[in-house]
């Protein structure tokens, strides 16, 4: 069911039993292979590909929504499988969610409501982001992992499985455990994405620093950055004393 008002790219496919709502934007190349629902004020990317079962931009699970005009916009050349919810904003937070390009979304996944997502983000299967997160680019959250609302998320931070995060976790930060405490950086994934190596050791010699029990974290932070060239560090250094609602994920020793 393709309803009046909803506006279809070049190249689109329609598999059965899918149900697309009359304020829906799906742009050129975007498949649907069969029963999803895609409903609300959403636009999807060119290229994107949503797999059965998959329910993008029916109301958020927010008990105080009232129907007001929200939104979900997706970036392109996103895959999202099976079974997988993404949920548009609220009024009370900021009345958008949004998802950046090359992102996968694996099986049963969940985005929730008013949250930001980077680039090239990878939700394994069952991954759970709660409403209002900040994730950053090239992000990979492990099998069943899932971020307390509110929380932000560096760019190339690794989360693993079964992990439960409740504190913001820093660029190329790595945390595991339930509850997931900061276990180090993800070096793999820096080396993955090209970062120099002098980049890399400038990174690893200030976590050393920062999380050393010398200061607390945000005044290391603080004082590191006067010094600070690498661009990668001060990317650290002002996710770090940015002022949010949660506290750092941090090492089981600091």
């Amino acid at each position: 069911m393709v309803e009046p008002g909803c506006t279809l790219g070049a190249g689109v496919r329609i598999g059965p039993f899918c149900h697309v709502g009359p304020e829906v934007v799906l742009g050129d190349g975007v498949e649907l292979l069969a029963q999803v629902s895609v409903q609300g004020i959403t636009t999807i990317g060119d290229n994107c590909r949503i797999f059965p079962f998959a329910s993008i931009g029916n109301e958020p699970q927010d008990l105080k929504f009232q129907g007001e005009r929200v939104t979900l916009d997706i970036g392109k050349n996103c895959i999202i499988r099976e079974g997988v919810t993404m949920n548009p904003g609220t009024k009370a937070g900021v009345s958008t969610t949004k998802v950046g390009d090359n992102c996968a979304f694996l099986a049963n996944s969940h985005v929730a409501h008013d949250c930001t997502i980077g680039n090239n983000v990878i939700c394994s299967n069952n991954a759970m982001i709660a409403g209002h997160c900040e994730i950053g680019d090239f992000v990979i959250f492990g099998g069943g992992a899932a971020i307390h609302q509110f929380s932000r998320v560096g760019h190339h931070a690794f989360i693993g499985g079964l992990a439960g995060v409740e504190g913001d976790l820093i660029p190329f930060g790595m945390a595991l455990g339930n509850r997931a405490s900061l276990a180090g950086l993800n070096l793999i994934g820096m080396k993955r994405a090209g970062i120099e190596r002098s980049s890399i050791h400038a990174v690893r010699s200030a976590y050393k620093d920062l999380f050393s029990g010398e200061k607390p974290v945000q005044e290391m932070a603080e004082s590191l950055q006067q010094s600070a060239t690498d661009p990668l560090l001060n990317d650290l250094f002002d996710f770090i004393t940015a002022s949010k609602d949660r506290p750092l994920c941090t090492p089981t020793n600091s």
